[in-house]
């Protein structure tokens, strides 16, 4: 009866270690959201997606209103898996298009 107990402290104690382990290196994983989804563009503060876009485009024109486009693409069914790196060249895509008519 003391070894069952015993062990069985011992098996939660494992299980307990690894959740702890597991979460937090769920916990420090980042991604840079310039290669990530727009699932992680959404949950990303308006610092980080301002900073990707400036990354994205190597400039520092226009930079507000990529950031709006690929919110609004963000909100769109079906768009998580898209890449933010496709949404920002489409938004830009599309306001040269625009200039250019």
């Amino acid at each position: 009866m003391k070894f069952l107990k015993k062990s069985l402290i011992f098996v939660v104690g494992i299980f307990a270690l690894l959740f702890v382990v597991s979460v937090f290196v769920r916990i420090q994983k980042t991604t840079s959201l310039e290669s990530g989804t727009l699932k992680d563009w959404r949950a990303a503060s308006i610092e980080r997606r301002v900073a990707a876009v400036k990354i994205l485009r190597a400039s520092d024109d226009k930079v507000d209103i990529l950031v709006k486009c690929v919110d609004k693409m963000a909100t769109l069914p079906d768009s998580n898996d898209m890449a933010v790196r496709d949404a920002t060249e489409l938004c830009f895509m599309g306001m040269q298009l625009k200039e250019n008519i």
